[in-house]
């Protein structure tokens, strides 16, 4: 069977009919270059990092906090449930990558921060990382980045009104 048929049947813009309303056209397109870069990011971390986007990720949130996060905050920054974020904080930490401490005013609440060798090996993921991120898009000019960061802004605006 052919690759690039293979691929066509499994992304999202393959669902896509001529007749379609052109928004429905343009979320379908969004949404499947958006997973395309998604999973070249997950196999990037995992074949030259030995570790999972969610357990990057976790890590990221933590890199623009020294201070530390909750739990909590974590879970809400991430998205996913408490759970999610509990278990991959235990696997980062048996790792000695994240510390959890008690939150001195919250007996159930920890604080977690990424620790030294934690900061080092994220500094090193990050790196590859925006690498990784600028070969999926680099073939883009700076005007053309400019025009779809203006016109997803206006996008994102108009999303936010919805929510309040």
């Amino acid at each position: 069977m052919n690759a690039k048929v293979t691929q066509a049947n499994l992304d999202h813009e393959s669902r896509i009919e001529q007749d379609d309303h052109y928004a429905v056209r343009l979320w379908l397109r969004l949404l499947t270059c958006t997973n395309l870069i998604e999973r070249h990011l997950r196999n990037q971390l995992r074949t030259h990092f030995d570790i999972t986007l969610p357990r990057f990720d976790l890590m990221a949130q933590l890199a623009r906090e020294p201070r530390g996060l909750t739990m909590g905050d974590l879970s809400q920054r991430m998205m996913v449930s408490g759970g999610n974020v509990s278990g991959i904080a235990s696997q980062l930490e048996g790792e000695g990558l994240i510390s959890r401490k008690p939150v001195p005013d919250n007996r159930r609440a920890f604080c977690v921060t990424l620790t030294r060798a934690g900061q080092q090996r994220f500094s090193e993921m990050a790196e590859a990382h925006e690498a990784w991120v600028a070969e999926c898009l680099g073939q883009l000019s700076g005007a053309d980045c400019e025009q779809m960061m203006s016109v997803l802004k206006q996008i994102k605006t108009d999303l936010a009104n919805f929510e309040s």
